[in-house]
């Protein structure tokens, strides 16, 4: 094939070929933003904005280009990437001499000889990447049912989605206990903020997805600048349950620098969490006083009004019918939160579907008397340290504090202990929680502890009677 070959020809019959093979979001997100730069002595030069974007191809789609590469232009075909970095107007060319491959894998296209190019020009019209938002449909502002119960965050949300970045509620934290519709309502914002307007970059992940791309940047792959710019780019951040950052300092510290990068360039970010930024712990002093910077809002168990109304929107978008005594009854008995409210409408129809039986009252009723005793609210350390509190008379406060007296450190040990036996979290997360202790202060706490309860009977008795008012309350 001569040297002198369109470039832009050559890639855009490749894409013909690429297009039917992979996803239509695939596509968009990694091919549509490639610039085909130059083709010369049959090596066929891609721009990209990232060596994120590179590492990416490499590892997914290299097989698929070789391929339809080897079928323009022939079996000598090469392939390198030039990365535009737009801050500096630096590009690298890759592969650079040398490379090899990583997952002991041959490369299906002979290895170029391309090096550092310094100060080359960037090309004009490089298209921004489109970033699949992770957001759920059914999540929009016509499924939230505004009451008393969210009606401020909910009001906060629907005027940042008019103008996100553009007020005083930036970020935005939304707390309240599980189940309670903040992951709902913060993906309703950024629905609405994308049918208002397309070009903006909205992006929703957990803090758990967050915590896991970080390590995977610094110690895996060694792409902690890509991890940092790709979030840097978003328009609209959306980090769902920020309390499992605590006791992570390296996650901390990166959300700290985009967090700041965000917010200085307008950008909106949106919080949730399972408590108010007061009460949380094992998170930095700096990040916590940023969650304060704009609105905290929340969410609280609806009252029967607004359950019956959730209720209700569940049976109509489903095109069921249902009586309104059942509708009541099933309001009235599920006040723990919505996710079981509607866990138990589902159960009722399946009882009565796989039973051919009708929807009636005292249907309701059996279903409803099954999932109440089965249904029981997961203790939380947050539970757990109220009530080690109030049965020591302490403060939050003091026994969180760095208070080594006697009777603090046993209250801290005992809702150390506990906590491990009564939830699912990890000994850093305890740790974390409890006075920002390490995993050893907790495994220590935990054999202390299991140690006194088999020596002081009287120590052993607070910790049963702590233990039996948890599973009373909850």
């Amino acid at each position: 094939m001569p040297s002198t070959e369109n470039p832009q020809k050559v890639w855009n019959n490749c894409l013909a070929v690429i297009r039917d093979i992979i996803p239509q979001t695939s596509f968009k997100t990694w091919f549509e933003p490639i610039e085909p730069l130059k083709l010369k002595d049959n090596v066929l030069t891609l721009g990209v904005s990232s060596t994120f974007v590179y590492e990416y191809i490499e590892e997914h789609f290299i097989d698929l280009i070789s391929k339809t590469l080897r079928k323009e232009l022939g079996p000598n075909v090469k392939l390198e990437y030039s990365v535009q970095v737009v801050a500096n107007k630096d590009s690298v060319i890759y592969p650079p001499q040398g490379y090899r491959p990583t997952k002991n894998k041959p490369i299906p296209y002979p290895i170029g000889t391309a090096k550092m190019l310094p100060k080359v020009e960037v090309i004009p019209g490089l298209k921004q990447l489109e970033i699949d938002p992770q957001l759920r449909p059914e999540y929009s502002f016509s499924n939230f049912i505004e009451g008393e119960c969210n009606r401020l965050a909910r009001s906060a949300g629907a005027t940042i989605a008019e103008k996100p970045g553009g007020t005083a509620f930036n970020p935005l934290f939304i707390y309240g206990g599980s189940g309670l519709g903040k992951t709902h309502l913060a993906q309703a914002i950024g629905i609405a903020v994308k049918e208002r307007s397309l070009e903006k970059i909205v992006l929703y992940v957990s803090a758990n997805r967050f915590q896991t791309q970080f390590v995977d940047a610094v110690t895996v792959k060694n792409k902690l600048n890509d991890f940092l710019h790709f979030y840097q780019m978003i328009d609209v951040l959306i980090l769902d349950d920020v309390q499992e950052f605590a006791g992570k300092e390296g996650t901390q510290n990166a959300f700290f620098h985009i967090f700041n990068h965000l917010h200085q360039l307008g950008k909106q970010l949106i919080l949730t969490s399972d408590k108010p930024p007061v009460e949380l712990q094992g998170l930095e002093q700096r990040l916590l006083s940023r969650f304060k910077w704009g609105l905290s809002a929340e969410l609280q168990m609806p009252d029967v009004e607004t359950r019956i109304a959730i209720l209700q929107n569940k049976i109509y978008h489903n095109g069921m019918q249902l009586d309104d005594n059942v509708v009541c009854f099933i309001a009235e008995q599920i006040t723990t939160n919505i996710r079981e409210l509607e866990g138990a409408l589902v159960s009722l129809l399946a009882q009565a579907t796989l039973n051919k039986k009708a929807i009636t009252l005292e249907l309701a009723e059996e279903t409803i008397e099954k999932l109440v005793c089965s249904t029981q609210h997961e203790i939380s350390i947050g539970d757990i340290q109220k009530v080690v509190c109030g049965y020591f008379n302490l403060t939050p406060e003091g026994m969180l504090s760095k208070s080594q007296k006697r009777e603090i450190v046993q209250a801290r040990q005992i809702a150390m202990y506990l906590s491990r036996n009564l939830t699912k979290d990890s000994l850093a997360s305890i740790g974390a929680q409890i006075g920002g202790k390490d995993h050893a202060t907790v495994l220590h706490a935990f054999k202390t502890v299991r140690d006194l309860m088999d020596t002081d009977k009287h120590f052993k008795q607070y910790v049963v009677d702590i233990e039996k008012q948890l599973k009373e309350t909850w």
